[in-house]
């Protein structure tokens, strides 16, 4: 019999475990999901092809971000990371290049699963309100960077707008609780999942929190259709050394 108990941050990765088999069908079918990935990914600005560029996909689930990444810098060395079993597994799946390595580990405890900088840049899609203690998480992450690198943080952000938080939560209980639901045969991911965004920072807040940590050049921006005012782009630099 499954649990009816709300699913907290510890229990998340797995709760993507039992998911990750229907995870891929469940995101293909939102449109324009792919694509304001690889926008995204595009904000690194890594150079030409991002040859020489050693990335870090914090957060990569099936490998979703971590394709958005090669499209966009297909000769890059490309660290992903991501606590859940299962959905590693199903990235494990597909066909990647040499010069991507998937590893398990906890965002907050990255070091203990020998995942070291320097990167030239990180990239976090969906991953920071899923973190217990996301002010820690930002001054790790900015102590990965190299002097200059950024991070680009991909993530849902409502609070700032209650048609933003209006247009989340139809969609969340008119389509994703409900095909999550039968996909999976749980609902608690896909509701944690609407608890989760309506209880994340505003987007200005999030920026805030950025600078908080030590990131310079701090900005973000929105997407068209149904994510505008949903889904964000944050981007933060990590200071040039003096």
């Amino acid at each position: 019999m499954r649990s009816t108990r709300r699913l907290d941050i510890p229990a998340v990765p797995g709760a993507f475990d039992n998911a990750a088999a229907r995870y891929d069908a469940l995101v293909g079918a939102n449109p324009g999901y792919h694509a304001a990935l690889r926008e995204s990914a595009r904000r690194l600005a890594l150079a030409g092809d991002g040859a020489g560029a050693r990335v870090l996909d914090l957060g990569c689930g099936t490998g979703a971000s971590t394709a958005a990444l090669l499209e966009v810098a297909p000769k890059a060395t490309v660290i992903a990371v991501d606590a859940s079993a299962g959905m590693l597994a199903r990235a494990r799946t597909k066909r990647w290049p040499d010069s991507v390595t998937f590893r398990q580990a906890r965002a907050e405890a990255l070091p203990e699963a020998g995942v070291d900088g320097p990167f030239d840049a990180v990239f976090a899609a969906y991953l920071v309100r899923n973190v217990a203690e996301p002010d820690a998480l930002l001054s790790s992450v900015l102590g990965l960077l190299r002097p200059g690198a950024p991070l680009v943080v991909h993530e849902y952000s409502v609070r700032d707008s209650a048609l933003a938080r209006a247009i989340w939560t139809a969609v969340c209980w008119t389509v994703i609780i409900p095909a999550g639901t039968v996909s999976t045969g749980d609902h608690r991911l896909f509701t944690y999942l609407w608890r989760s965004v309506t209880r994340f920072d505003g987007a200005g807040r999030f920026r805030e929190r950025l600078r908080d940590a030590g990131f310079a050049d701090v900005a973000s921006s929105s997407f068209g259709g149904w994510q505008r005012g949903v889904v964000h782009t944050f981007v933060g630099r990590r200071a040039e050394s003096r």
